[in-house]
């Protein structure tokens, strides 16, 4: 029996199970209770009173997301195009959102920044995470730098991982296979391995939670191939987080998270043409940090803080290792008049330093505060400022206009409309400008706005639908011209329109949809896509059997003068869940890109044909 029968065989051996195994209550089946969001305010307010359009993944999203990427997850939500995601597992990332590239989307994790300052775009890479360990995503989208700080200018996104389970001790293993392969290779054999171990519990005042995961990824080759070479992709992980609650009133945790990853990898030859190599990229993350939070009446004061190190090595003919760290220091208070006014003032510090020719480094150090008011006559305004202090810079002043009106019409559906106008602050990174390649010293900072207009319109639980418009303004844009880095002579602007609907036209099934318009007005936009779609259907079967049919268009993308255009595509994946004793096993099937489309994704790179994957997750 060949492999492709194998693969088969078990996929229809798993969904077999679903229809014999007892019917439990699925443990991702929640009641809806009313929408709450945090990252756009720092604050837990209902979706009603925020006056964006927050993109909220929940635990029930990942919970029947199993076996995915965190970058394939956060890449079916409107406004983001995340390049190379398709792709080999060890393949780079570009982060695409309203226009804007990797350096202007910042990333949190639990609320504190994180970034490696020798990256060119002072990015940080999502191959590093691991979506089991991940309870919910948020993402806001426009200028942030109020509230967050240089790189928050097209959009904040906002990780939080879990946290320990309530009973003394709790296991959750979770653990899938699969295939690996591009369209044109549909040999079925199993090569893409994921699995994890997470032990936490609450033993009176004292949490813990530690967790370890393992991905192992063959079959695919990083470049386009006719033969049969295979590139490698390894990771390891383990999360640690340890918390004591003093009192009611002060409360302390302390975690660190070390990731590495050996990724094979193809590159170019002595002229410069990309082709087959024996090229490896090798990287690894260590992170400490604290938190804490002292409660007093109607206010709070919170502490947090990280250190972190990357160390990265390109194995090639022509070779590169890259050394950096970080420190991020956040402290501020949190304090509530009479549940209207909600005000933060806090002081937000960073240094970065990397390795290149010499050692070099830049801090930053910001004051900042913001208010939030929540009528009782429906007005809502979002406001505030913060000073940038850059060590090379100097100061720079941005801030945040955000008001929205919501009319409820019953308990359960408004119909909101909202505005805003934001600035933001964009530091070169030190590769930009001390680093091997391009370096320019005398960069000029990137200064973007953002104006937004949309509204909401939301019926029971039944249907709500988003729509807005977005323009972002950018002077001194970092571009690489003629060999080096340097400052954009023209202001640029992106412009576009997103849409979201999320709907339960009939019991028990689902609808989410999204679509999105991104354009530049002085120049073509390079890897974004003009048009993309997302639609998602979801049926519960049952109490215990969820399925998911979803469809991605994605328009045709610039490239370069050189591969003027990449051809549009549609992706088609099946999702399957079954829950079983009780809630403590679930079992999982996926089929990705079910038409095996033929496609590109980043130029001369593979991209994943059709492919299998089974899991399953036991919780004890």
């Amino acid at each position: 029996m060949n492999k492709k029968t194998n693969v088969l065989g078990v996929l229809y051996f798993g969904i077999s199970m679903f229809g014999f195994a007892q019917q439990q209550v699925d443990s991702t089946k929640v009641e809806q209770l009313d929408e709450v969001v945090v990252t756009d305010s720092r604050f837990e307010l209902k979706r009603e009173n925020s006056g964006k359009s927050v993109i909220k993944i929940s635990r029930v999203d990942i919970e029947r997301n199993q076996g995915r990427t965190v970058s394939e997850l956060i890449n079916a939500q409107s406004g983001i195009e995340i390049n190379g995601s398709r792709s080999n597992a060890g393949q780079n990332l570009g982060v695409y959102v309203r226009g804007g590239r990797n350096r202007q989307v910042l990333v949190l994790i639990d609320g504190v920044q994180v970034s490696d300052p020798s990256q060119i775009n002072i990015e940080y890479d999502f191959r590093l995470l691991n979506l089991n360990q991940i309870e919910s995503i948020e993402i806001i989208k426009g200028a942030a730098s109020t509230l967050y700080g240089s790189g928050a200018a097209s959009a904040v996104i906002n990780i939080t991982t879990k946290k320990a389970n309530a009973k003394k001790i709790s296991a959750v293993f979770s653990s899938s296979f699969g295939t690996n392969q591009t369209e044109s290779d549909q040999n079925y054999n199993i090569d893409d391995f994921n699995n994890s171990v997470a032990l936490s519990g609450t033993l009176n005042k004292f949490t813990y939670r530690a967790a370890f995961s393992n991905q192992f990824s063959d079959g695919l080759s990083a470049a386009i191939s006719d033969n049969n070479e295979k590139d490698v992709f390894n990771k390891y992980g383990l999360d640690v987080n340890l918390g004591y609650r003093f009192s009611n009133a002060f409360s302390l945790n302390v975690y660190g998270n070390f990731t590495d990853t050996k990724s094979d990898i193809d590159g170019y030859d002595s002229n410069f043409a990309l082709v087959d190599t024996d090229d490896e990229f090798n990287s690894e993350q260590s992170r400490v940090g604290v938190s804490s939070k002292f409660k007093y009446r109607n206010g709070s004061i919170n502490l947090n803080a990280a250190y972190s190190e990357y160390d990265r090595e390109f194995i090639s003919i022509y070779p590169s290792a890259y050394k950096s760290k970080n420190y991020v220091i956040d402290v501020f208070n949190k304090y509530v008049f009479d549940k209207m006014f909600y005000t933060i003032v806090g002081l937000n510090a960073i240094e970065n330093k990397a390795v290149f020719a010499n050692d070099v480094r830049f801090n930053i150090v910001d004051p900042y505060a913001n208010f939030v008011y929540v009528s009782d006559f429906g007005l809502n305004v979002n406001a505030g400022a913060r000073l940038n202090n850059h060590s090379d810079y100097g100061s720079h002043f941005v801030y945040n206009l955000n008001p929205s009106f919501t009319i409820k019409s019953d308990t359960d559906s408004y119909t909101k409309v909202f505005g805003s106008f934001s600035t933001s602050f964009i530091t070169p990174s030190l590769s930009q400008l001390f680093g091997n390649f391009g370096a320019n010293p005398t960069l000029e900072p990137e200064e973007n706005r953002t104006i937004e207009a949309g509204a909401e319109f939301k019926l029971n639980t039944n249907l709500r639908v988003t729509g807005l418009f977005f323009n972002r303004e950018e002077k001194n844009t970092v571009l690489w011209l003629n060999g080096g880095y340097s400052n954009a002579t023209d202001v640029l602007h992106a412009r576009g329109v997103e849409v979201e609907v999320k709907a339960t036209p009939i019991e028990n099934l689902s609808v989410t949809a999204n679509y999105t318009f991104t354009e530049y007005k002085e120049s073509l936009a390079r890897r974004i896509p003009k048009h993309k779609t997302n639609l998602q259907l979801g049926y519960d079967f049952s109490k215990t059997t969820f399925a998911s049919l979803s469809y991605q268009y994605t328009h045709d993308r610039f490239e370069n003068s050189f591969v003027p255009l990449l051809d549009s595509f549609s992706l088609v994946n099946l999702y399957v869940s079954h829950t079983a004793m009780k809630n403590k096993i679930k079992f999982f099937a996926g089929l990705d890109n079910i038409l095996n489309e033929d496609y590109e994704d980043v130029p001369g790179y593979a991209t994943k044909g059709r492919n299998v994957r089974l899991g399953f997750q036991l919780t004890l």
